[in-house]
């Protein structure tokens, strides 16, 4: 019986305050003990190198990044994108070599002849972008949130394993 296979994928510019949200979580997720079968790398704002980490066809990949959404500053979201619309996308994506935006990594995966499974994000509602606040970290609303994100995408991973063994028995 094979395992499944997790990405954890943070995603964030360190320079632009909240924007690191996603690093940092990782950074929290590196310090403890996670099973063996889960990859979790700091992506930053590599989009290329995401979308050739997903052409692995990871059982679950999950984003962590921050996301603004109207709410408080610190708040966590747990999404499962609508990804119905890449169904029919066909044709060559252009990512930004500063930038990360997951939707279009995940274009750039389906135009590689890549597939997804299951594919959430773990979100942070920021304060702030940075450097015009001069701000080169998170705020301190976003860094207390971190720990209790590392929480929850433990909490996905250990119930996707939980769902995968279930399914295999």
């Amino acid at each position: 019986m094979s395992q499944a296979s997790i990405l954890i994928a943070g995603i964030g510019n360190i320079f632009l305050g909240d924007d690191a949200f996603g690093c940092e979580v990782v950074k929290e997720l590196s310090r403890r003990e996670l099973p063996d079968n889960l990859r979790v790398v700091d992506f930053g704002i590599r989009g290329f190198d995401l979308a050739y980490a997903m052409l692995d066809e990871p059982d679950l990949t999950i984003f962590i990044d921050a996301a603004p959404r109207g709410n408080a500053p610190g708040t966590l979201y747990t999404i499962e994108p609508d990804l119905s619309e890449l169904e029919s996308f066909e044709g060559d994506v252009a990512l930004e070599t500063h930038g990360m935006n997951p939707m279009k990594v995940l274009q750039m995966v389906k135009s590689m002849g890549g597939h997804f499974k299951k594919v959430l994000l773990v979100a942070c509602e920021p304060e702030t972008f940075g450097p015009e606040e001069g701000l080169f970290e998170l705020s301190a609303v976003v860094q207390a949130a971190v720990p209790e994100a590392a929480k929850i995408v433990e909490c996905l991973v250990n119930e996707h394993l939980k769902q995968s063994i279930e399914v295999v028995a």
